[in-house]
């Protein structure tokens, strides 16, 4: 409770990173925010970052719940294959693919140079670069929620749907999806709050490029603070507004799937 008191005081207060607090200055530090030259830009990265992380990461992680869950051979294989990214961090998975996307140093830096393309090199190139690093890193941890939410859907109700001849897909249609709902609603906020605070995936493979087109606001939030203007009250003032949005998007989605649970 006292970092977010402070927090609240710092986006209030004129705070240069080595001045101190100099005294109340509301509403200046949230103009500045809003008015900085890479808010906006920086918003629809983060929410077009988020989104297609999101729907490829949720997606692939209930295929891999699925694929898992019907294995009967090979489910242990698959589950530990899937699992072993999970054990790595962040930060040391996003060091490990800065090296493979390296242009000089990487395994496909001759092929990169033969062709002429780099995977960090434009604005899509470095967002689905990173989108794969994401989805590399996290797919299995996500799979193994998904996997908890399907293993406890009971059998008699797939038993039901097999004896009134439903098809595969409509069983998963009308029975696997409406019962994950909890499930898909937890890796859904996980996963959505995850992406819109990213941070280490970009500062380490991107730094914010090229041209500045891979800025997110928690690198906003950053760069405020610690590098140009040094000013420790607008990165607090832009820490509020994110804490704000994020508490709206993660109330809307938990009533849009409870919602969904009463209809």
């Amino acid at each position: 409770m006292l970092p977010l008191l402070l927090v609240l005081q710092m986006s209030g207060s004129d705070w240069p990173l080595l001045g101190g607090n100099q005294g109340w200055n509301l509403p200046d530090n949230y103009e500045d925010a809003v008015t900085n030259r890479f808010f906006t830009d920086s918003v629809v990265f983060t929410l077009k970052y988020t989104i297609l992380t999101t729907v490829i990461l949720l997606a692939l992680a209930l295929g891999l719940g699925l694929l898992v869950q019907e294995s009967s051979r090979w489910k242990g294989l698959l589950r530990t294959s899937f699992l072993i990214p999970s054990a790595l961090g962040l930060a040391s998975a996003s060091l490990l693919f800065y090296v493979l996307y390296s242009p000089i140093a990487g395994p496909f830096a001759d092929l990169m140079a033969a062709w002429g393309f780099t995977f960090l090199g434009t604005p899509d190139g470095a967002l689905w670069s990173t989108i794969f690093l994401i989805v590399w890193r996290y797919a299995g941890f996500y799979m193994l929620l998904m996997l908890v939410g399907l293993q406890g859907i009971p059998d008699d109700v797939y038993e039901a749907a097999r004896i009134d001849g439903a098809s595969r897909w409509q069983t998963f249609r009308s029975v696997t999806l409406p019962l994950l709902r909890p499930t898909l609603a937890l890796t859904t906020v996980l996963c959505v709050t995850g992406s819109l605070l990213a941070f280490e995936q970009f500062y380490i493979l991107t730094k914010g490029g090229p041209d500045n087109s891979t800025i997110t606001i928690v690198q906003l939030i950053y760069s405020v603070a610690f590098q140009g203007p040094n000013n420790l009250g607008v990165a607090a003032a832009l820490s509020v507004i994110v804490l704000l949005a994020l508490v709206v998007i993660n109330v809307a989605q938990i009533r849009a799937f409870s919602r969904k649970a009463e209809d």
